[in-house]
């Protein structure tokens, strides 16, 4: 790919049609099937307050154009009093996991994000989805497969729809280099090099406990599941794959790190390694006629990359914030009534690979992928 091609491919053109850039046509929106009228700004209840809903959603829920926080759902009063007043909730929208049914009767809010342990997820998007309210479910989506096929099943039953909480997806990062395994233009992808990893020395939260879905597959798993995948543009077939933990202390009942390769229908191989005891994130593909590079691939911003000509990749319109981006473009989704850009099939896909990886390192075989 020369100079003249990466600047038509990373063109201004090509990243406003993609998710970003759906919110310009936001003032024509339709009705919302099933709604009594069209709503050009959809209520938000955040269930479970921890770090990633109070640092990272509610505040990006002040960015938003299409969504705002409506509502909270918390166990805890003395964090539903400290919310209440901080982003001024009404009573009527603070519910605790006892009350969380009666959000069915209340017209303030529109979508349901559920943000508690994996463990968790099925039951409480479940109840959403017959609560008659639209659900984003962070990831990972759920710790097994039929969890994720229940999670569906309920959306669909219900008529409400469901998006799962990969704001990587969204990103126009991830989604220029997705376009490569599309257009051909430096031939088929060959191998892929995806790292997914931080430093995690906690000991007591959900990544570091079995029974409430932690593990690193399920959490930094699905980002380089996912470069490989989205690199490749295909569903892999096989993998191969092995846990190591060298903090035994802090990662007793489940694993630290795992590396696994992948065998995909089109000939492209990968190696692929997830961790909370390594700090690395990149991808690389080789290309039959050259090689991309991005370092770091995942990250909330910053995301670089060069071809293998050195041409530098840069993205015109840089995104201010990640999550809020995410949650602007579910928004329109449900508004407009289109597709969800992640629906669940999208988390059920990764859970079907994770699924395997654990049995691929349990038994010391290659695993078929469903």
């Amino acid at each position: 790919m020369n100079h003249k091609e990466a600047n038509s491919f990373f063109s201004r053109r090509d990243f406003l049609a993609t998710g970003v850039g759906l919110t310009a046509t936001a003032a024509f929106s339709p009705y919302v099937i099933g709604r009594p009228k069209a709503k050009d700004k959809l209520g938000v209840a955040l269930v479970g307050l921890g770090y990633y809903s109070a640092d990272v959603l509610a505040p990006a829920l002040q960015l938003t154009k299409n969504c705002y926080l409506a509502g909270i759902v918390t166990g805890t009063p003395a964090k539903a009093e400290a919310w209440k007043e901080k982003y001024k909730i009404p009573d009527k929208n603070i519910y605790s996991y006892q009350t969380f049914d009666q959000i069915a009767n209340n017209p303030d809010i529109d979508v349901i994000y559920i943000v508690l342990p994996p463990s968790m997820h099925r039951e409480f998007v479940v109840r959403a989805a017959k609560a008659g309210k639209h659900v984003w479910c962070e990831k990972p989506m759920a710790p097994t497969v039929a969890d994720c096929k229940a999670m569906i099943e309920a959306c669909q039953k219900n008529k409400q729809k469901l998006s799962i909480g990969y704001r990587n997806l969204h990103d126009p990062n991830m989604q220029a280099w997705m376009k490569l395994a599309k257009n051909g233009l430096m031939g088929k992808p060959r191998l892929v090099s995806c790292a997914a990893a931080y430093v995690d020395n906690r000991t007591t939260h959900w990544k570091q406990k079995k029974d409430m879905g932690g593990g690193v597959m399920g959490d930094m798993g699905v980002y380089s599941i996912q470069g490989a995948r989205h690199a490749v543009g295909e569903e892999p077939m096989l993998v191969t794959a092995r846990h190591f933990t060298n903090r035994p202390e802090v990662y007793k009942e489940v694993e630290e790190t795992t590396t696994y390769q992948m065998h995909f229908p089109g000939g492209a191989i990968s190696n692929c390694t997830a961790s909370f005891g390594i700090n690395s994130n990149f991808l690389k593909v080789n290309y039959e006629k050259g090689t991309l590079m991005m370092e770091p691939f995942s990250s909330y911003n910053g995301n670089k990359g060069t071809y293998s000509n050195g041409g530098i990749i840069d993205f015109p319109v840089p995104l201010d914030n990640q999550q809020a981006n995410q949650m602007d473009n579910d928004a329109l989704s449900i508004i407009q009534n289109k597709p969800m850009l992640v629906p669940g099939e999208e988390g059920l896909r990764d859970i079907k690979v994770v699924e395997a990886i654990y049995e691929a390192a349990r038994t010391g075989r290659e695993v078929k992928i469903s």
